[in-house]
């Protein structure tokens, strides 16, 4: 049997308390003179319990992955018999906060706007309504196109019909095809087509070309150059459909290292070495309140209450409110709270019915238990 794997880096302070416990677990500390400067000093007693819930505990389905970081660094990784840290990860919707962030440099760049009408070219008939449709609609879950994620039957939604169905070919093409149901900004609805529309207003933005294989070359190159290489993220892979359009609402895979390590670029706006990546405007729009769901920002989870639910998505009463996720469907999660200094990773696979009692509230522990006293 494969033995389950923990990091856990730990002042040589905490050292002698920690080799009580029980877990079977690999210590690694960091070196030289740093060591005795080394802060997460989060007792192993503390962290170890709450990781292995996600893992042990009833209800929690199949967790694959958990990883806890504080302050950036690495105090708690894990991985399930058959999983690893070399091994890439489905995103499922985490997808979305990724494809917010490549949006952003473009509006940095002066490339789009977030107030002009969407760059569609398919909208802009005279008599059309759907002109009205804004980037920031879009960005908000707000565009008031006729998106169904979640149907009975099951198959009866725009999400299946783009990834498993009639329209794989070309999912943008007919993402924007749909006609309104409310006016633009008026109603939120969660959408995966939505952000396939993003995906492709970013591909239309950076190449003329129709070539499908050159318009996937120029989205993977400018992840690459304002996101990706500057974060240090080595392991990202995109998918994209027949006409070269990433599938940016569903299918992006990475190690579970570096879905901690996108998390952090969220957490600081910065790469390791202290390089801006996302800018502070964009950052503050993605993880501001949108109009029609409190708590929802742009293509980001906010730990707000007065979402657009009966229940709240995160947990508003157990953790700052500056909380955000990128949430993904069974389960897929990077939650990041700023004000602890906490990026917490799980992934896995766990009914969607299922996971705020099973694995979300297993998440907010690790929130409460770090507390705010150990940010620094």
């Amino acid at each position: 049997m494969m033995k389950q794997r923990w990091i856990i880096p730990l002042a040589p302070a905490l050292a002698l308390f920690a080799s009580a416990a029980a877990p079977v677990l690999e210590l690694e500390s960091p070196e030289g003179d740093a060591a005795s400067e080394a802060a997460p000093l989060i007792a192993r007693a503390d962290i170890a319990p709450l990781v292995d819930a996600l893992f042990t505990e009833e209800g929690v389905g199949e967790t694959r992955a958990v990883l806890v970081m504080h302050n950036g660094e690495l105090i708690a990784e894990r991985y399930a018999p058959g999983y690893s840290a070399d091994m890439r990860y489905i995103s499922w919707s985490m997808a979305k906060t990724v494809t917010g962030m490549l949006i952003g440099f473009l509006v940095d760049d002066g490339v789009l706007e977030l107030d002009a009408p969407a760059p569609i070219p398919e909208w802009q008939g005279e008599n059309d309504a759907r002109r009205g449709i804004t980037l920031r609609h879009l960005l908000h879950m707000a565009s008031g196109l006729d998106h169904t994620e979640v149907n009975d039957p099951i198959w009866d939604s725009d999400t299946n019909r783009m990834l498993f169905s009639t329209e794989t070919d070309d999912m943008a093409a007919y993402a924007i095809s749909r006609p309104l149901e409310a006016n633009p900004g008026e109603k939120y609805e969660y959408s995966s087509a939505t952000t396939v529309i993003l995906a492709r207003i970013i591909a239309d933005a950076l190449t003329d070309s129709n070539d499908p294989g050159e318009r996937a070359a120029s989205y993977r190159r400018f992840a690459e150059q304002r996101l990706l290489d500057p974060a240090q993220i080595s392991s990202v892979f995109f998918e994209f459909d027949a006409r070269g359009t990433q599938i940016g609402g569903s299918l992006i895979h990475a190690t579970a290292r570096d879905w901690a390590a996108l998390g952090e670029v969220m957490r600081t706006g910065q790469g390791p070495d202290g390089t801006q990546i996302i800018s502070p405007e964009w950052r503050a729009f993605m993880l501001t309140p949108s109009p029609r769901n409190g708590e929802y920002g742009g293509q980001t989870w906010l730990n707000r209450p007065g979402g657009a639910y009966d229940n709240p998505v995160l947990f508003p009463d157990r953790a700052p409110n500056t909380l955000f996720a990128f949430n993904g469907h069974l389960g897929q999660y990077v939650m990041v709270s700023p004000e602890q200094g906490l990026t917490v990773v799980r992934l896995g696979n766990t009914p969607d019915g299922e996971l705020r009692g099973a694995v979300v509230m297993r998440l907010a522990r690790i929130f409460e238990t770090v507390g705010l006293e150990t940010s620094g």
